[in-house]
């Protein structure tokens, strides 16, 4: 998707990974769709106890979702709301305008991988498109010999079956 630079209007492709999934199961059909999102998140813990900045590291937020009988969820949809959980969003080309208000978002909006995780929950659980979803976040830590990870799964009935 091409994507614009913050302050400096810069445009330039960044590539995110898709995919349908589809399952047969007798007469049951399900479609899935797939997406990942880097995202740049901020550690809490690091921000508040350093001077002088806070470590920051790029994330991937993974969704799979499965939607209503007839209701779509556009692919380009997804992946803007999944930008927007992260501490930043990524960029394909930054000047150094755009990267310091980049980098001073991300500080104004820490956040561990279970907080991304969360902020993502609360949105799919809102969308009475979705039937099912899973969602994960990967950080790949900056400053440490190991990754970061949380995941949430979970199906939502109908519409008509929650009012029963």
């Amino acid at each position: 998707m091409n994507k614009r630079s913050p302050v400096t209007n810069s445009q330039s492709a960044l590539d995110y990974d898709c995919k349908f999934e589809g399952a047969l199961d007798g007469d049951d059909y399900r479609l899935t769709t797939c997406v990942e999102v880097p995202v740049t998140i901020l550690c809490p813990c690091s921000r508040e106890i350093s001077r002088h900045g806070a470590h920051s590291q790029r994330a991937i937020i993974r969704a799979r979702i499965r939607t209503q009988s007839e209701a779509m969820v556009w692919i380009e949809d997804l992946v803007t709301t999944l930008e927007q959980q992260g501490s930043a969003e990524i960029y394909p080309l930054l000047k150094r305008q755009d990267e310091r208000l980049v980098t001073e978002a991300a500080y104004e909006n820490p956040k561990f991988v279970e907080d991304v995780v969360r902020d993502v929950v609360e949105i799919l659980r809102g969308d009475d498109r979705i039937a099912w979803f899973q969602v994960e976040c990967e950080s790949m830590e900056s400053i440490h010999n190991h990754t970061a990870y949380a995941l949430h799964e979970e199906s939502i009935p109908p519409a008509e079956d929650a009012a029963q």
